[in-house]
């Protein structure tokens, strides 16, 4: 290892200091983000099991994409962990949309604060076939925010999105993410 020695501790700096400013970015989203308040909590009842009322349907396994500003896909809501990437399973009750996340706190997003559902292409670094991700909007107080998931199956996709629609008051509307603008570059 003596002629290598110098490549692979240069080699080894180098991913340090790339590991180091990927952490310095997010903890300064964190910090940008401060104010974004936390989601609502899952209702229980007095036993503490969720009040959520019976589901809407089947739930679905598949995987949460992350919590963007609404509109811009590529900002990701870094608060209370709304922007890691988990396995999840996604319920619609009458109470509201439930995304159990595995290695993350649960998501409750109540019906009240929804504002419409859509199918894409990607969103955040997640790009998958025409149609293939659901993106769920609702209000995270005043914050306009976007909700990514990404069902197993393809199939369960339509059914979902008319359950959320329903829910939210509104129809499905397939988008592309949204054209940069000059305030995204």
């Amino acid at each position: 290892m003596g002629q290598y020695a110098a490549a692979v501790y240069i080699t080894l700096a180098i991913i340090v200091l790339m590991a180091a400013l990927i952490l310095l970015g997010w903890r300064n989203r964190l910090r940008r983000q401060s104010d974004v308040p936390a989601p609502a909590a899952v209702p229980l009842d007095a036993d503490g099991a969720p009040a959520l009322g019976a589901a809407l349907g089947e739930p679905s396994e598949g995987v949460y994409v992350c919590t963007t500003t609404a509109g811009d896909w590529l900002d990701r809501i870094a608060a209370h962990r709304l922007g890691i990437r988990t396995n999840a399973e996604i319920s619609v009750h009458a109470a509201g949309v439930l995304l159990a996340r595995h290695g993350a706190a649960d998501l409750f997003i109540p019906a009240a604060d929804l504002t419409g559902v859509s199918r894409t292409s990607g969103m955040a670094g997640k790009f998958v076939e025409k149609d293939g991700l659901l993106v769920i909007s609702w209000m995270l107080g005043t914050k306009a925010v976007d909700t990514g998931f990404r069902p197993r199956y393809h199939q369960e996709l339509p059914d979902l999105a008319a359950r959320i629609a329903a829910l939210a008051g509104t129809g499905t509307n397939d988008t592309q993410p949204p054209a940069e603008t000059k305030e995204n570059q």
